[in-house]
C-alpha cells in the first residue's frame, strides 16, 4: 500500500517533502518499479476501454 500511494502521488505530482525523502530512503527501488508499471499499464486499458465506450 506504501508503493502505490507513492506512485499515485508522483503520477498526479502532488508529494510531500518528508514522503519524498522516506520513499528514497528505501533499500531498493524494485517495489516502486513494479507498481508504478502495474499502475501505468490499468491507467492505460481504462483510458482505451473508456475511448471505445465514448465512440461507440
Amino acid at each position: 500500500m506504501r508503493y502505490l500511494k507513492a506512485v499515485l502521488a508522483a503520477l498526479i505530482g502532488i508529494q510531500s517533502e518528508k514522503n519524498r525523502r522516506d520513499d528514497f530512503s528505501q533499500p531498493s527501488p524494485f517495489g516502486y518499479i513494479v507498481v508504478g508499471i502495474v499502475t501505468v499499464i490499468c491507467f492505460l486499458i481504462l483510458l482505451m476501454l473508456i475511448v471505445r465506450w465514448v465512440v461507440s
